[in-house]
């Protein structure tokens, strides 16, 4: 885990803008994602970014996309501030204080002590277990709405790309992305093999979803297991067939 953050803060300093906005802000960027992203370099025009955070992904995309539009949504209050400061110059980005799923409504989040784990269904003790410092804190009142009721496929210019990170709660967005999901050539989500949210989707469940709607597993990125060597989570990307 050391050698990985260590590897990150590394790529981090490397760039110029992931640098400025670290020192700035203390948000840094996912370069994680660099491996499946510079695949892409310069053909995303539109990222839809679900569980922004503070804007790392944004931040990686803004880097290998220049052009592109990018539309982020995060319902605490907290990371949206400091997204709203790394992103006030540019006129490109556009944030949705809200949460995403499968109808409107109000509901509530489980606000985890590592915020980016938060999530609208309840955090298991095999979450905090296998990622240590993530239980919950607390419990908010948040917004949700389908992404069909924030924007119209028009909006949405190809080739675009969809990102989810929202902790167990990807087959409650997808739902409300069905009508749009014809409009994107890829989508990158988080996906797990076990079950850290109670009541979350499965690996199995999101391919099959996706699977059904044309898209295809293109690779797993990211992985994550457990001590004893089982696979717990990855970043899948999927790309329409």
């Amino acid at each position: 885990m050391l050698i990985k953050r260590i590897s990150k803060l590394l790529k981090i300093l490397r760039s110029p803008l992931y640098r400025k906005i670290l020192f700035r802000y203390e948000v840094a960027a996912s370069v994680e994602h660099d491996e499946v992203l510079s695949e892409k370099k310069e053909e995303i025009l539109f990222v839809v970014d679900v569980g922004a955070n503070r804007g790392q992904f944004a931040l990686a995309s803004r880097n290998w996309f220049p052009n592109a539009k990018i539309v982020s949504f995060e319902p605490l209050n907290e990371p949206a501030e400091i997204f709203r400061k790394v992103f006030e110059d540019d006129p490109l980005v556009t944030l949705h204080e809200m949460a995403l799923g499968q109808e409107v409504r109000e509901t509530v989040i489980h606000v985890s002590n590592a915020d980016d784990s938060s999530s609208l269904l309840p955090i298991t003790d095999l979450q905090n277990e296998l990622f240590n410092g993530t239980s919950e804190k607390e419990v908010r009142r948040v917004n949700v709405k389908p992404l069909d009721a924030v924007m119209s496929k028009s909006e949405i210019q190809a080739p675009a790309l969809l990102k989810m990170d929202v902790q167990g709660f990807e087959k409650e967005v997808l739902l409300g992305c069905e009508t749009l999901l014809s409009r994107f050539s890829y989508v990158y989500v988080e996906c797990s093999f076990v079950e850290l949210y109670a009541g979350q989707s499965l690996a199995h469940e999101v391919i099959s979803f996706l699977g059904g709607h044309g898209f295809g597993l293109s690779g797993i990125y990211n992985m994550s297991y457990d001590r004893s060597g089982l696979a717990v989570q990855g970043d899948f990307f999927f790309s329409r067939i």
